[in-house]
C-alpha cells in the first residue's frame, strides 16, 4: 500500500511557502528567477539565500528526522547531467520562467501563459521518459 502523507504533507508546504512568499515579499517562488537574483547580487538578495539554504537543508534535516535513505546515486554519467542542465537553462530561459514559477505559483494565480507552459513542461517530460525509456532502450 502506498503512502501518500510525505507527498501530501510536501505539496501543502511548497503551497503555503509560496504563499507566504507572495503575501510577504510580493515575489513569486520561482526557483530559477531567486537564484539568477541571489548570484546577481539584487539589492533584495538576502532572502533569496536564505530561500536557497532552505532548499537545501530542507532535505537533510527531513532524512535525518524521519531516518528515510537517501535515494541512491544516480548511474548516469556526469555528462548527462551537464547536457541535462543546459537543457534545463535553456528552457527556463525560452519559457520565461521554471516548474515552480509557473506550476506553482502561475497556475495558482490563474495565469494562461503559466498553465500552457505546465502543460508544456509536463508533455515533454512525459515524451522524454517515453523515448529514453521505450525507444532507446533506457540508456
Amino acid at each position: 500500500m502506498l503512502n501518500y502523507t510525505t507527498p501530501l504533507i510536501g505539496g501543502l508546504l511548497i503551497g503555503t511557502s509560496a504563499v507566504a512568499l507572495l503575501l510577504l515579499l510580493g515575489r513569486i517562488a520561482g526557483i530559477s528567477g531567486i537564484i539568477w537574483g541571489a548570484v546577481s547580487a539584487a539589492p533584495d538578495n538576502s532572502w533569496r539565500w536564505l530561500f536557497i539554504l532552505g532548499l537545501l537543508v530542507g532535505p537533510l534535516l527531513y532524512h535525518t528526522a524521519t531516518g528515510t535513505p537517501y535515494p541512491a546515486p544516480s548511474s548516469l554519467q556526469w555528462w548527462h547531467a551537464v547536457v541535462g542542465g543546459l537543457l534545463v537553462g535553456f528552457g527556463v530561459k525560452l519559457g520565461s520562467g521554471c516548474t515552480s514559477g509557473h506550476g506553482v505559483c502561475g497556475i495558482g494565480r490563474l495565469s494562461p501563459r503559466s498553465i500552457i507552459a505546465t502543460v508544456t513542461f509536463m508533455a515533454t517530460g512525459i515524451a522524454t521518459v517515453y523515448v529514453v525509456r521505450h525507444v532507446l532502450g533506457g540508456l
